[in-house]
């Protein structure tokens, strides 16, 4: 297994919504209905969604890659006081295997490029295994937010933070 980082260029923005789109269908099942997850991908992870917050949110993403074949991704954007870290999915067939780490390694390579101190995120209060995940990394929880994201869906979250 030799794992990689590559920026997503413009031209590869479709392929990364193909590659959300499955992930998230097959990730989420268990956490929000079928009905969200659609909705969801549309608003955050659709091309179309990608191609503003790149343009108006300051955001880039990676590709995570196995010998050349995208296997995950992860969204990040700069904010002030903090690298904001939106996004880190993993393939079904390749979690479990540290590569997750691997990635919040290039994260926390990436924050401190940037001259960051913090790194912050928000996820699903009811993901436990990545809550579990994130804390073993040495993120914690510094707070808890609701937030509407319209169509009578809201988004129940914890934000963590990890100090650079």
């Amino acid at each position: 297994m030799t794992i990689g980082f590559i920026e997503v260029k413009d031209q590869e923005i479709k392929i990364l919504a193909k590659l959300a789109h499955d992930i998230w269908n097959e990730y989420w099942t268990v956490i929000l209905s079928r009905n969200q997850i659609d909705y969801m991908v549309e608003k955050f992870q659709s091309e179309k969604a990608i191609r503003k917050q790149y343009k108006e949110e300051n955001y880039k993403y990676y590709f995570i890659t196995d010998n050349g074949n995208n296997i995950g991704y992860f969204g990040i954007s700069d904010y002030p006081e903090y690298l904001f870290l939106s996004k880190l999915y993993i393939s079904k067939d390749f979690r479990h295997m540290g590569i997750g780490e691997k990635a919040f390694d290039k994260i926390k390579n990436i924050a401190k490029e940037k001259g960051y101190k913090e790194i912050q995120l928000t996820v699903n209060k009811y993901n436990e295994n990545t809550i579990k995940a994130y804390k073993k990394w040495g993120l914690s929880v510094i707070d808890s937010v609701v937030t509407d994201i319209g169509q009578g869906y809201v988004m129940d979250d914890y934000i963590m933070s990890y100090k650079l």
